[in-house]
């Protein structure tokens, strides 16, 4: 049984992205958790002036929040009715990052979906901050959706890696179990001077091997100064539909986090993006 946590502010990037998971896992038995965290609706309305007015709106933002999630349920089960899967919905007075750490620990979830903005739907980025923060603060792996992806299976995979992150059975065996549905190539791409790798690197490189031994396996090497710009004219250059990082301390998907925005360094993902979150978050 496959545990996804979605949560959602009811905008259609949000609904994307729930649309999405129910076909990308739909030859799997699924609870799906449907989360809608609402506190900061709460503390931030302008007609906050009293602690009776504030437990009146926090009632009535409760109400609200069951009702939206009511008819997202009634509009993913039009659209999709698959008895293989289950649906939680969850209004909750807490703050996106806490409630959804809470639920992976309490419900064993092993994956988010989310899109890659939410309300407000700035443009100009490529992820918003919720998804930032969950990127960065969420211990699970992560599937981020872009707001004008619709579905298709993966077919063409890439996954940067220098082979020197001590990689996670269980998430290694939940992205094996999903490339195995869709006969995808991996295509795992280290970007360095050095040809020769050390018996750290030779030693994952083969745990990967081992790992995905079903699937079509492609291992790239370049040397470039760029990191950045090598991952875009790698998805560019092969047609690339899919990619996937790994997310660690001191991992190049950290240093990009630690920017301001990835925009900034100008990593412009358009197609959907596994964050494996390899190590503990602090």
């Amino acid at each position: 049984m496959r545990k996804i946590l979605i949560p959602t502010d009811f905008s259609e990037n949000a609904m994307n992205a729930l649309r999405y998971a129910v076909e990308f896992f739909k030859y799997e038995r699924c609870d799906f958790f449907i989360l809608h965290a609402y506190a900061d609706e709460v503390y931030n309305h302008n007609t906050l002036v009293s602690r009776k007015i504030f437990n009146e709106l926090k009632e009535k933002i409760h109400k609200n929040s069951d009702l939206a999630l009511e008819k997202v349920f009634s509009e993913i089960k039009s659209i999709s009715p698959n008895p293989q899967h289950e649906f939680k919905l969850l209004p909750m007075f807490g703050s996106l990052i806490d409630e959804a750490n809470d639920l992976v620990d309490k419900e064993n979830i092993d994956i988010l979906v989310m899109g890659t903005r939410g309300e407000t739907d700035d443009r100009k980025l490529t992820f918003g901050s919720n998804t930032l923060q969950v990127l960065k603060y969420v211990k699970c792996p992560l599937l981020v959706i872009p707001s004008d992806c619709s579905y298709n299976p993966p077919k063409n995979i890439l996954f940067p890696t220098n082979y020197q992150l001590p990689f996670k059975r269980r998430e290694l065996k939940l992205f094996s179990t999903l490339t195995k549905s869709f006969r995808s190539v991996i295509n795992f791409f280290y970007i360095s001077d050095f040809e020769k790798l050390s018996i750290r690197q030779e030693d994952n490189k083969y745990f990967l091997k081992e790992s995905l031994s079903h699937a079509e396996l492609k291992f790239h090497q370049e040397a470039a100064e760029d990191l950045t710009h090598a991952i875009n004219l790698f998805i560019k250059s092969n047609e690339i539909d899919f990619l996937v990082m790994v997310n660690s301390r001191r991992s190049y998907l950290e240093n990009l986090l630690d920017q301001s925005t990835i925009d900034k360094i100008g990593l412009r993902i358009k197609i959907p993006f596994l964050a494996m979150q390899n190590l503990q978050r602090y």
